[in-house]
């Protein structure tokens, strides 16, 4: 099984980026899919962005152009660079990976707030 630990979130006014990092405790080379959801108070949890292990990438179209996702085996590590944040970007944002054959695995989470 792999664990996750996300980090790098934290207040940030509108119009400015941040980039989350999602450290696994192996490696994620065999992994196929990693990616980020995120949670808004009082709504449920939505995909923000998908990274497969041959770096196909996929987004919501709310953060289309503004965030990128990508992910370096060398360091087990996947990141979440976010431009251009906006209020409504404010969630706790949770990576996962898919392991073959095994259950999702997700991180703790790590709040992100933009002030307007």
């Amino acid at each position: 099984q792999v664990q996750l630990v996300e980090s790098g979130g934290g207040l940030v006014q509108a119009g400015g980026s941040l980039r989350l990092s999602c450290a696994a405790s192996r490696s994620i080379v065999s992994i196929n899919t990693m990616g980020w959801f995120r949670q808004a108070p009082g709504k449920q949890r939505d995909l923000v962005a998908v990274i497969t292990s041959r770096g196909t990438t996929t987004y919501v179209d709310s953060v289309k152009g503004r965030f990128t996702i990508s992910r370096d085996s060398a360091k087990n590590t996947m990141y979440l660079q976010m431009n251009s944040l906006k209020p409504e970007d404010t969630a706790v944002y949770y990576c996962y990976a898919d392991p073959s054959y095994l259950p999702r695995t997700w991180g703790q989470g790590t709040q992100v707030t933009v002030s307007s």
